[in-house]
């Protein structure tokens, strides 16, 4: 009996409240020990390429296909996938600046992240590595 009352009030809950968060992720030695949403969006938009103590950022995505990409652009920005491909084709049609690096899965990233002090990069996951900390986390969007 307990479990169907769990099941039904399972199946009730609001879609919004299976929202998951994001994590944006450095090397646990990088001097970085958090940003503001604001500074995320400039790394991660080209606006800026450094740290604020001005250590050279190597900012990492996955690819456009990744499924969770959407939604992580949308907590960050505020902007959609489409609008944010859209402002990097512009940057990249005048020769201002390039989008960060696609890596092929959070796996990949994971391995960059642990590997590279200056690499900024983000999970749909928190990381469990003791290697890594995270800086900055979204909570996903509401459905509009």
């Amino acid at each position: 009996m307990r479990w169907c009352v769990l099941l039904i009030a399972m199946l009730l809950v609001p879609a919004s409240a299976a929202r998951a968060d994001f994590y944006i992720v450095v090397h646990a030695s990088n001097p970085q020990r958090a940003l503001t949403q604001k500074a995320a969006v400039d790394l991660f938009m080209g606006r800026n390429r450094a740290f604020a103590n001005g250590d050279l950022a190597l900012i990492f995505d996955l690819p456009r296909d990744h499924p969770r990409r959407a939604a992580f652009y949308e907590a960050l920005t505020g902007m959609s996938v489409a609008q944010v491909n859209s402002y990097w084709s512009r940057l990249m049609f005048s020769g201002q600046s390039a989008p960060p690096q696609a890596l092929p899965d959070e796996a990949a990233m994971l391995t960059i992240l642990r590997r590279n002090p200056s690499a900024l990069g983000w999970l749909s996951r928190e990381p469990a590595e003791p290697g890594l900390r995270t800086v900055l986390v979204l909570k996903e969007a509401a459905d509009k």
